[in-house]
């Protein structure tokens, strides 16, 4: 990698080439694809367990008297809904309804909330929550302090527990526990939640002590064929259980209804927020773009940009968001974005790959559900 030493570093750097990690660019931070093969990992997260450094995430702290109607003008879930311990996935709109970011939002205690956002989209999110800040607020970006390892798999919860006295089977899915002590380890925030579709943890603690968590996790999950797990597998994963990318599924011009993820759009709550006319007439008049699943029938693997036609092969109907070959179903799959009268499940499309018209079909999503 020959630009490495100008790229952005998380605090497991070091520990990567230890583990073997091949490293690429991704987003200009230096981060492991793989640490053995895309393949295994992805087994080992669906079978078993895997480890993730996903310290290049960003995090910003929001507090103050006015930080939960803040983030209720900013975000499209209803912040109000939210109790002190439980996270909530959510998005933050333009006006015209595309996507600035989607997001986590953890409610640590009564005016203080921790956001969790891409690592791409750091400095433009915290802009532009810091353009929109009412009232008795603060927006602080604590990216560089905090490291985030994400522990996956049927096995995740029997790994961690064996590092800490909090019961993890008390936390139930997004919610999470605070100031749990893993292994000497103080302060670390244990979060039920994850991008693989499996069951498991996010772990946000201290940057300094990435390392020494990592290494506590890996010796922990040796007699449970623990794997440490690279941004490859992250992203299979994450696709099978059509979890969105932004950048792919979401975008600028693409809105969270169009992306499937309406359940994170809230125009019914009492609070105003930014893009909410948009999106609310995107419902009443119902939407022209949707999201689906394809299988690609015919030779060739779906990937991000490819067009899509109309089966007869002659009127263009939208893009391939993601794609790949399945590593769990063994088929080649896509999540496109098509014109809504083709996105009925069995319709019959073609995908434009290398140049050539393949045939393909929409097919119920996501492709995985956990057992």
């Amino acid at each position: 990698m020959s630009n490495e030493t100008t790229l952005q570093r998380t605090p497991l750097f070091e520990t990567y080439e230890k583990y073997g990690a091949k490293v690429i660019d991704f987003g200009g931070w230096a981060l492991p694809v793989q640490f053995s093969s895309i393949l295994e990992e992805h087994e080992a997260v669906r079978n078993q367990a895997g480890l993730f450094d996903v310290s290049h995430m960003g995090e910003v702290l929001v507090e103050g008297k006015d930080a939960e109607s803040y983030l209720n003008c900013l975000l499209t879930n209803d912040v109000t809904k939210l109790s002190i311990n439980q996270a909530q996935y959510t998005a933050m709109c333009y006006p015209d309804g595309g996507t600035v970011d989607d997001l986590l939002v953890y409610k640590l205690r009564n005016e203080k909330y921790l956001l969790v956002i891409n690592a791409a989209n750091i400095e433009k999110d915290v802009e532009w929550m810091k353009q929109h800040v009412k009232g008795g607020v603060t927006v602080q970006n604590i990216s560089n302090d905090i490291a985030q390892l994400a522990i996956q798999g049927p096995k995740a919860e029997a790994i961690l527990q064996k590092l800490t006295e909090t019961d993890l089977s008390a936390i139930g899915f997004f919610h999470f526990a605070q100031d749990v002590n893993v292994d000497g380890i103080t302060e670390v925030l244990v979060s039920r939640t994850g991008y693989t579709g499996e069951d498991g943890f996010e772990l946000y603690f201290a940057a300094d002590k990435g390392e020494a968590l990592w290494n506590k996790l890996i010796d922990a999950g040796k007699d449970d064929s623990l794997k440490p797990c690279g941004l490859g597998a992250r992203d299979t994963l994450r696709f099978e259980a059509r979890l969105a990318l932004y950048s792919q599924e979401l975008t600028s011009d693409i809105s969270p209804l169009e992306a499937g993820i309406g359940f994170a759009v809230k125009t019914n709550k009492e609070s105003d927020f930014i893009g909410k006319e948009a999106l609310a007439k995107q419902k009443e008049e119902g939407l022209t773009r949707k999201l689906v699943g394809i299988e690609v029938t015919g030779r060739g693997i779906p990937r991000h940009g490819y067009k899509v036609l109309s089966a007869a092969g002659e009127e263009e109907i939208g893009f391939i968001t993601s794609g790949t070959q399945s590593p769990t179903l063994k088929k080649s799959l896509g999540l496109a974005l098509l014109s809504a009268e083709h996105a009925k499940v069995g319709t019959k499309l073609k995908v434009e790959i290398r140049k050539k018209l393949v045939d393909a079909v929409v097919v119920k999503s996501p492709f995985y559900k956990k057992g």
